[in-house]
């Protein structure tokens, strides 16, 4: 599902279904070798679709651990991002030649029940804006969509700063028509080719349960939205993960 969102140059693997030929090296199964059995499954089988969009690349396979914040590790030369959520695991890869940074994030089709979770995910203007579109449009799980857009900005972020963005740093437009969205930061961002980026363009996509985020910035940020020329709906920054 995830191609339909970043088509070339990035390479793409995903599943609905963890793979029993996943196998972790011994330092990824450091990592989990604590966890419980699930953790651990949904964890080979993330590196899996990562090793397997990697070799589409060109590049070998090779442990992919975690750094600071929980950020993966990429092989020298790439750029990537990997999700994974109930019925659903995917990652995304791109020489670092090609972009900047990638951001995916995948999240059940489902409302956030948690009381509070809106309030502490959400600005009051995407709240109004969220409650607008559930009268538009009831089928779609809005609010988790925007905290899925949110998780893809962060990974995205995190890479080009090494800081934290809050939820709260960062304000969610999202296309009902168009399966875009449109990430406002309110904190400085990161520099890329002597622009400042002062947003995000990303992609969405509702399909078969799963809410899909996506956002893969090139170099070229500049003061309005370029698309990526193909057939897909990824986007470019606008200039100025978790």
């Amino acid at each position: 599902m995830i191609e339909s969102l970043l088509p070339p140059p990035l390479a793409v693997a995903d599943t609905r279904h963890d793979r029993p030929d996943s196998v972790l090296y011994p330092a990824e199964a450091q990592r989990v070798a604590g966890a419980v059995d699930a953790r651990r499954r949904e964890f080979a089988t993330v590196r899996f679709c990562a090793r397997q969009a990697l070799g589409e690349l060109g590049v070998s396979p090779a442990p992919i651990l975690n750094g600071e914040r929980g950020a993966p590790i990429w092989p020298d030369g790439t750029v990537g991002s990997m999700t994974h959520c109930q019925g659903y695991r995917a990652a995304a890869v791109a020489y670092a030649t090609d972009l900047a940074t990638i951001g995916i994030d995948a999240e059940p089709d489902l409302p956030i029940r948690a009381e509070g979770t809106r309030e502490l995910v959400m600005v009051p203007e995407e709240r109004a804006r969220v409650a607008a579109l559930r009268v538009r449009r009831p089928e779609v799980a809005w609010d988790r969509l925007v905290f899925s857009a949110k998780e893809s900005v962060y990974k995205a972020w995190f890479p080009l700063t090494g800081r934290w963005l809050d939820f709260h740093e960062a304000v969610i437009t999202i296309d009902p028509d168009r399966g875009t969205f449109h990430a406002r930061l309110l904190v400085p961002g990161p520099e890329i080719g002597g622009s400042r980026v002062r947003a995000f363009e990303g992609s969405w996509l509702r399909r078969e349960g799963i809410l899909l985020t996506a956002i893969a910035l090139t170099h070229a940020a500049v003061d309005v939205t370029r698309p990526v020329p193909s057939g897909g709906r990824s986007a470019t920054a606008v200039s100025g993960a978790r």
